[in-house]
């Protein structure tokens, strides 16, 4: 009986591990070649690095999912997040709610997506790089960015450091997440105490 109770405990925990824990982004390495890419461009430019984000992450993993169906023939330009801009991407509280963004801390920021084919590596850097993303790129307002990617889409996601442009999660949110993350801790060592 005692075994069986134990092994219950280990999958509970596990069970509430993997599904209470927060989204993590994983960038493969044609994102971090990207911003790889992007930081040398910036240093020669004598601006700072862009940090990876997240969340920001998430929301180019989103946003690139749905433009994954569409036609790689122009890119659709950058795509401002400000109030009253969101038209271009018709589910954004959405694709915010899954990324656990809280709306308010994106205003400053813009999404970049890129149509190559293949997504050969130097011909997505020269996209953003030489065209009317380097703007952005430019601008030390821009302090770190998410990428994401799906079939010939690259979508990068600029944040600053200011409160607006942070693509912090909701405090209610994180507290809820924190509390969730420590149940399953709390779970675990109850478990281990059991094997003893």
């Amino acid at each position: 009986m005692a075994s069986w109770l134990r092994l219950s405990l280990l999958v509970f925990a596990l069970l509430h591990a993997v599904l209470l824990l927060p989204n993590l982004v994983h960038c493969g390495d044609e994102e971090d070649s990207l911003l790889q890419g992007i930081n040398s461009y910036r240093q020669s430019l004598n601006l700072p690095d862009l940090v990876k984000n997240d969340k920001a992450g998430c929301l180019a993993n989103e946003v690139a999912d749905q433009l994954e169906d569409q036609p790689c023939i122009s890119t659709p330009g950058p795509m401002a997040i400000a109030p009253g801009s969101r038209t271009q991407i018709s589910n954004y509280h959405d694709l915010l709610d899954k990324c656990s963004i809280d709306e308010k801390t994106t205003a400053d920021g813009v999404i970049l997506p890129v149509c190559v084919p293949k997504l050969v590596p130097t011909l997505v850097l020269t996209n953003y790089t030489h065209s009317q993303y380097s703007k952005y790129l430019n601008n030390s307002k821009y302090t770190g960015a998410g990428i994401g990617k799906e079939d010939d889409w690259m979508v990068v996601v600029l944040t600053t450091n200011t409160p607006t442009g942070t693509f912090a999660g909701a405090a209610a949110l994180s507290s809820r997440i924190w509390a969730n993350q420590c149940l399953v801790v709390l779970l675990v060592g109850v478990f281990l105490s059991l094997l003893n």
